[in-house]
This record gives C-alpha cells, sequence and structure tokens, in this order.
C-alpha cells in the first residue's frame, strides 16, 4: 500500500519538476564565422541540362565531375558515378546498394 502511494505521489511530482524556472532567456545567436574561415569549396555545383527529352543534371565538387544524374521522361532516373575518380563512369544500382565507402586524395603530383 505505501509503495502505491510513493509512486502517485511520485507521479503527481514529475510534471511540476518538469516545468521551466521562471526569468530564463533564449541565448543570443552565435557570432557568424571570421572571413575566410567558411570553406564553399565543398559545396557540390550542380549544372542542369536537357540532351534530348532526358534531363542530365551534373554534379561537380571543386570544378571535377563525380556523379551524373539522368532523367528520363518515362521511367526512373539513374546515376553514373565516378566511383574511383578516373573519370570512368559506372551505373549505380539502386536495386542493390553497394558500399560506397569515401576516400579522399591524401597527396597528388
Amino acid at each position: 500500500m505505501h509503495r502505491k502511494l510513493v509512486i502517485l505521489a511520485l507521479a503527481c511530482a514529475l510534471p511540476a519538476f518538469a516545468q521551466q524556472p521562471p526569468g530564463l532567456q533564449p541565448l543570443p545567436e552565435p557570432p557568424p564565422p571570421p572571413p575566410g574561415m567558411t570553406d564553399d569549396a565543398f559545396e557540390p555545383e550542380v549544372t542542369i541540362v536537357r540532351r534530348g527529352e532526358d534531363t542530365v543534371e551534373e554534379y561537380r565538387l571543386r570544378g571535377r565531375l563525380y556523379m551524373v544524374k539522368v532523367t528520363p521522361p518515362h521511367g526512373t532516373p539513374y546515376y553514373l558515378v565516378d566511383q574511383k575518380g578516373d573519370g570512368h563512369f559506372v551505373r549505380a544500382q539502386e536495386a542493390a546498394p553497394t558500399l560506397s565507402v569515401p576516400m579522399w586524395v591524401i597527396r597528388s603530383w
């Protein structure tokens, strides 16, 4: 019996503890980063081109083409991906996705 009373008292007291104390103010917005610290080079550039009836979206990073999305007028879109960075594009399989491991160039000559 005492256990049920303790549980009932805790259940009634929890909403009172969950309330915020009065006098709280929201935090100010963080300042913008200093000039030169934002790196927009990591944002992909997307170019949309119409070739015949197909819509082709070319994705470039730092001027290098790494993925192409082809949307035909009838059917589902498909992707061509340069997996090794050598300019040979392979069709990406949406039905059986493969593991695409992130690869970065450490040093190039």
